[in-house]
């Protein structure tokens, strides 16, 4: 090889290295990352998240998710979103500078989500163009519509002698294997054609009772405006 063009193609590397270097950049980032020192039932305590807040989501190991909810000086308590697995002490601990956020929209109905609007019905993503954060403020008493249009929930002695109605809030009392869900399930029934939207939130619940009740919703039409 001759002495010029060597040096022809050691100009040319230089000049496309120069070119490069010219238009790279970098785009850095700070991440603030604590360490998990404590696990417990649905909750860890993480150690060395100095500006963590209030209600703030954490990201451990595992794409896990958990919410920040007693901040002290020297430690974090978080609740668990995801459940815990193989995560263990030592383990680090992320912030995320997000709130607990979740999709809304009509693209929920007919859906099965969890707790943070993550599909559980095998029907793919939830797509939302919109999301809301679970903890905000509510709406003034005086901004609020009056409850004047009545819930029919089907059954007589609710509707006759206790009715409900539409923005009210009531409560279903009873001990276990009295009839609770059946109540809850029958007015969600009931709701087919008076333009309601429906939506079952299970805590607690054995998985297998929650598929059946999602069996029966979608047996007779109810998933079409439930969630």
């Amino acid at each position: 090889m001759s002495e010029t063009l060597l040096k022809e193609m050691l100009g040319s590397t230089s000049q496309i290295l120069d070119r490069n270097l010219h238009e790279y950049h970098p785009d850095l980032a700070t991440r603030e990352v604590g360490t998990v020192t404590y696990i417990g039932p649905g909750v860890v305590r993480v150690r060395g998240l100095r500006g963590v807040k209030a209600d703030e989501l954490i990201l451990f190991p595992g794409s896990r998710l958990g919410m920040a909810f007693n901040v002290a000086q020297t430690e974090t308590g978080v609740v668990l979103l995801d459940e815990s697995g193989d995560l263990d002490a030592g383990d680090e601990a992320e912030r995320t500078d997000r709130v607990l956020d979740v999709p809304v929209g009509e693209s929920l109905l007919g859906r099965v989500v969890d707790g943070m609007g993550r599909p559980l019905d095998d029907r793919g993503a939830v797509k939302s163009e919109k999301k809301l954060p679970v903890e905000r403020p509510a709406p003034e008493i005086m901004d609020r519509l009056p409850v004047t249009v009545p819930l029919q929930t089907g059954l007589k002695v609710v509707d006759a002698l206790i009715p409900v109605g539409r923005g009210q809030r009531e409560l279903i009392i009873g001990d276990r294997q009295t009839g609770k869900t059946a109540i809850a399930v029958d007015t969600i029934l009931n709701q087919k054609k008076h333009d309601v939207v429906c939506i079952y939130c299970a805590i607690g619940k054995r998985s297998s009772a929650v598929a059946q009740v999602v069996a029966d919703l979608r047996e007779r039409g109810a998933m079409a405006y439930s969630v």
